[in-house]
């Protein structure tokens, strides 16, 4: 047996633990540059804080999902600024962002240069700039992962950067900050925490490690999701969520995903649409599919073992096998009323293309059984 467990330099969990950012923005630099979401005025907490603590910011809002040139425009903002820290204050799209602008402040180069697939794919070869995360959703675990996301227009597509030098030097996680998440937003980004836990607990890749913190972050986003979907204001709805959110990210950081989200990633450089949503569209019908295939080609596979431990894990009751884990998670969808990825504009003209490019995404690799073409057809036919 070998594995690594990489995550970011230094964890802060609890509520209130926001009100610490100044202290320790003023130990990692003198000008921060500020990343913030839609909603900027949740971040002016931590503006006081920095002022406070005597740290100058220059500030930019992500108000959706970054581009190569938005992040691009970012990157020389903060730099003629002479910033020497990056803070990110959002979902998934800010802490993006702010990793890969706080990776070129101190690499050279273009953007380009160090994206998959559509760049060269080239290695950072120095540390980022200090990097703080602040999550304001439950759902990427993005302050702890070494990977970015960002949209290329021009290829119409979505692309990494990927290098442990992206994990931030600090995470901070204060259930506070997802106290004001409207329903449909706590639904979306829980949901994709969820698919996070349960790909990384089935991949190939998973370890002793991501095993314990799977099944940590499965039986509170179980028991949690719906509670926080129903009441935004329950503290310990809120605090499960924002575990189970973290465990995710720690999970796929060092186990790796699936099919859901190597068909997920693809589907978004084609059609607008919120991750989460399509995540957990797609989610029932991904495990239908890969508890069908190992049946039929993999019996022994631990991962079967692993469905049916997830369906406990999720429903809180000892006896479920994967079959009732699956109904488990159509009831929530249901629930949280997920349009089918037709209201997106997918139809069955786009199924070959979306296809192709999710057998060739680094998600679908890890996932546990090598599912056909005709598998994946069956699931976007049931999805859309």
């Amino acid at each position: 047996m070998t594995f690594e467990f990489a995550t970011a330099g230094r964890i802060i969990f609890g509520v209130g633990s926001a009100k610490t950012i100044g202290e320790h923005a003023a130990r990692l630099g003198r000008h921060a540059f500020v990343l913030t979401g839609a909603h900027a005025e949740r971040c002016a907490p931590v503006l006081r804080q920095l002022d406070d603590h005597h740290v100058r910011h220059t500030q930019l809002g992500v108000c959706r999902e970054p581009t190569t040139d938005f992040v691009w425009s970012g990157v020389e903002k903060a730099r003629d600024c002479s910033c020497d820290l990056v803070i990110g204050v959002g979902g998934g799209s800010v802490l993006d962002a702010g990793k890969v602008i706080a990776a070129m402040l101190t690499n050279g180069g273009a953007l380009m240069d160090y994206l998959e697939v559509v760049g060269a794919g080239r290695e950072l070869s120095r540390m980022s700039a200090p990097y703080i995360a602040i999550p304001t959703t439950a759902g990427t675990g993005a302050e702890v992962t070494r990977n970015a996301v960002l949209e290329s227009p021009a290829h119409g597509v979505k692309v990494s950067m990927r290098s442990p030098f992206l994990l931030p030097r600090l995470a901070v996680i204060d259930p506070q900050m997802t106290y004001s998440m409207p329903p449909a937003l706590t639904a979306s980004t829980g949901l994709d925490a969820l698919t996070q836990l349960l790909e990384a607990f089935v991949t190939r890749h998973a370890n002793p490690l991501t095993d314990g913190i799977c099944r940590e972050g499965l039986r509170r986003a179980g028991r949690s999701l719906i509670i926080a979907f129903e009441d935004g204001g329950n503290p310990a709805a809120r605090e499960d969520m924002c575990v189970a959110s973290l465990c995710g990210g720690l999970a796929l950081a060092n186990a790796r995903l699936g099919a859901v989200h190597g068909i997920a990633g693809p589907f978004g450089g084609m059609f607008k649409a919120p991750h989460g949503a399509v995540c957990g569209r797609l989610l029932p019908f991904v495990m239908t599919a890969n508890v069908a295939a190992l049946r039929q080609r993999a019996a022994g596979s631990v991962a079967l073992a692993r469905f049916d431990e997830a369906a406990r894990l999720l429903t809180g009751d000892e006896r479920p096998a994967a079959e009732d884990g699956i109904a488990w998670l159509q009831t929530l969808c249901e629930r949280f009323a997920l349009p089918p990825l037709s209201a997106y504009g997918f139809s069955d003209p786009h199924a070959a293309d979306l296809i192709a490019k999710s057998l060739k995404s680094s998600s679908m690799r890890g996932n546990p059984i090598d599912l056909t073409e005709a598998e994946l057809e069956s699931v976007l036919n049931r999805s859309k």
